[in-house]
């Protein structure tokens, strides 16, 4: 606030002081404007009086063309700009610069004509006009009647005048802000001094005061009127000092009055809250036990909103697993041709779709009216009951479905006498389903799940997940079923075809079927998988079908080899790969045939392929055909001991034979009643 006063008072002074100052330097600066012009014009007039004198004196003496050679040296002083001579009608008669002579001045005429003081002309030279009146002496010339002659224009430049204007003008401007300056500084170092500092003290004492210091004395000697502020002050502050004292003391007084009444008040007022409070607790107990029936009425609404949520979540959830379902199977079925794969697949889906603990297929044999047993899985049992038969009984739960072509649900087998509670794969039967396998009108099995895994029972929501699975089910297994026959009539078909070839050749007879046999033990030995025990089967069995493209008479023969009739014998696994070429599903089967005479080391025929290259079936196979052929009779020599064979089998491990495949072949030769009889008895013998 101080600060603020200070700077209101300065630029307040400031401001009147430039006012008055720049006030009197204007009217300083226009009078001595005013005072030039007069001279000027002064100056002026006595220049046209002394050139009127000179043209008088030159048209007395009959010189008049003298009057322009006189302008003409008037006219070279600096100050001058223009002096001429006009006539009434604005005409030029004489002129400082000769080529303006004749020429007409516009807008100039007698009453335009301007008096004898002079003006600013709009260029900034000063012009003045003289009238040269009619006189006795120029009635030689101009006729007596005529009153004026012509009018004298004499221009005057005032530029030096200016500039001793512009000097005048800058020295009142640097005085002005001196003499501002030098004001405001000292009016400045007058209110810092006499009024800014004291009062500074005055506030510092007034916020000790403030504070509850009341012992402060303040001492102002800068003035007067500051000193006496100073006096004022402190005895201010001793009244409010006795003044405080006396009112603490009514306060305290009046405080415990106060509290005294306050405390009479106050129970007042509560013992009539408290009434108020009760009725107003009474009023909410009421309303609270309304409010208490109210959500007990929208609980059990909410409950049974709950409950058909609930209801709702499971029957979606039922048919989003019942959809997966059915979806999982139906990319399983695509997935598969191989019927054996297939039994596993639907039984293991459905077991886990409908948390069973026993499911399994029965195929139906309707010319012999048996049932037989496949892909059981929960007994306990389940090895020794595959490929089971089982005669159709009237207890019987497949047989009922089977004849009646439609699904069964037993939920509880309490409740269904008429089945047998024990069935006869010797489980116990508490709760089951079984739907038919059925394609169009032709029943092939049954699908059968027992005894959920939480002890519950099926219902009929299960009943028809179960029925929608057989009927996708039945469908690919009859796919399957067709596709199998069309392989084993692929098969038949050129099997007869390798048994033709066997059959012309004593010595070979007899031959597949024991490659077959040694083959499918060594690849058991392994634990391979179903599928890949069929292709070892497959190409045992068609391993030397490429010998139909090689003549009998080679094959027959009974002397020394030549290298060319080697080499033509080296071509049928080639030719065995051709002829199996258009049969698609036989690709393994093929390869596996072409490579049963490569060897491990990469020597062998028909690509020279080594041991990273080959197929696992094919080196069995590779294994298994040598062991029988060096076992047989040939036309060229007769068969070895097995004790030899082995030897061979040995001696070649690592080069010709498989390393690791070898010492379990062996193995398994020696296992008891493994050897067909004939081996045998070459053995014992």
């Amino acid at each position: 606030m101080l600060n603020s006063l200070k700077i209101k008072i300065l630029t307040l002074v400031t401001l009147i002081m430039m006012l008055i100052i720049g006030t009197v330097a204007f009217l300083n600066f226009r009078h001595q404007k005013e005072m030039l012009h007069e001279i000027a014009n002064r100056n002026t007039q006595v220049l046209i009086e002394t050139i009127k004198s000179s043209i008088g004196n030159a048209m007395l003496s009959g010189h008049a063309e003298e009057i322009g050679s006189v302008f003409a040296r008037i006219r070279t002083r600096e100050f001058v700009k223009s002096l001429r001579i006009l006539d009434a009608n604005g005409k030029i008669l004489v002129s400082a610069s000769r080529n303006e002579v004749g020429k007409q001045v516009p807008g100039f005429g007698p009453e335009q004509a301007p008096g004898t003081k002079g003006t600013l002309g709009e260029d900034g030279s000063f012009v003045s006009f003289a009238r040269i009146s009619n006189a006795p002496a120029c009635f030689k010339c101009h006729a007596a009647g005529q009153d004026t002659l012509g009018f004298l224009e004499i221009r005057l430049s005032l530029d030096y005048l200016q500039e001793y204007i512009a000097h005048e003008r800058d020295t009142a401007v640097f005085s002005s802000l001196l003499l501002v300056t030098l004001i405001f500084c000292t009016i400045g170092i007058f209110l810092i001094v006499y009024v800014d500092k004291p009062i500074h003290r005055l506030i510092a004492f007034m916020r000790d005061v403030e504070r509850g210091d009341f012992e402060q004395k303040i001492e102002l000697s800068s003035s007067y009127e500051m000193r006496t502020l100073g006096e004022s002050f402190n005895r201010m502050v001793q009244r409010v000092k006795a003044l405080m004292q006396s009112t603490v003391a009514h306060e305290r007084e009046l405080a415990r009055a106060q509290e005294k009444l306050n405390h009479h008040r106050e129970t007042h007022q509560m013992n009539g809250r408290l009434e108020e409070q009760i009725r107003e607790i009474e009023t909410l107990n009421v309303t609270l036990e309304e409010r208490i029936e109210e959500i007990e009425e929208a609980n059990y609404k909410i409950a049974d909103l709950a409950g058909e949520l609930e209801d709702k979540n499971t029957n979606l959830e039922k048919a989003v697993a019942k959809l997966s379902t059915l979806y999982k199977l139906g990319l399983a079925i695509n997935s598969t041709i191989e019927v054996e794969s297939l039994y596993h697949l639907v039984v293991q889906t459905t077991m886990e779709t409908l948390q069973a603990q026993i499911g399994y297929i029965m195929l139906y044999d309707a010319e012999v009216g048996e049932l037989k047993v496949t892909n059981l899985i929960g007994t306990g049992n389940d090895a020794q009951l595959q490929e089971a038969r089982i005669q159709m009984k009237e207890s019987g739960v497949s047989t009922w479905v089977i004849r009646n072509g439609r699904p069964l649900l037993i939920a509880d087998m309490e409740q269904a006498p008429e089945f047998d509670r024990l069935s006869v794969l010797g489980y116990e039967r508490k709760t089951l389903i079984c739907a038919p396998l059925q394609v169009k009108d032709e029943i092939i099995g049954t699908l059968t799940v027992v005894n959920k895994q939480n002890n519950s029972t099926y219902n009929h929501e299960e009943l028809e997940l179960l029925s929608t699975i057989a009927a996708q089910a039945s469908i690919a297994i009859k796919n399957a079923k067709l596709y199998d026959e069309q392989q084993k009539t692929y098969l038949n078909t050129i099997q007869a075809l390798v048994s033709a070839i066997e059959a012309s050749d004593s010595y070979t007879r007899g031959h597949s079927e024991r490659v077959t046999r040694l083959s499918l033990a060594l690849a058991r030995r392994l634990d391979l998988p179903q599928n890949r025990l069929k292709v070892i089967e497959r190409a045992a069995i068609l391993h030397d079908i490429g010998k139909i493209g090689i003549d009998l008479s080679l094959l027959h023969k009974e002397e020394q080899l030549t290298s060319a009739d080697v080499a033509e014998l080296q071509l049928h696994p080639t030719i065995g790969m051709k002829i199996l070429e258009p049969i698609e599903f036989l690709y393994d089967v093929r390869l596996c045939i072409g490579q049963h005479h490569e060897r491990y080391d990469g020597l062998g025929y028909p690509n020279n392929l080594a041991a990273e290259e080959l197929l696992l079936e094919s080196r069995i196979l590779a294994i298994a055909d040598s062991f029988d052929a060096m076992t047989s009779d040939r036309p060229y020599r007769k068969a070895l001991d097995v004790e030899v064979a082995i030897q061979e089998l040995s001696e070649n491990a690592g080069t010709q034979f498989d390393p690791e495949l070898v010492p379990i072949f062996i193995d398994l030769l020696m296992t008891p009643n493994f050897l067909p009889h004939r081996v045998l008895e070459a053995a014992e013998a």
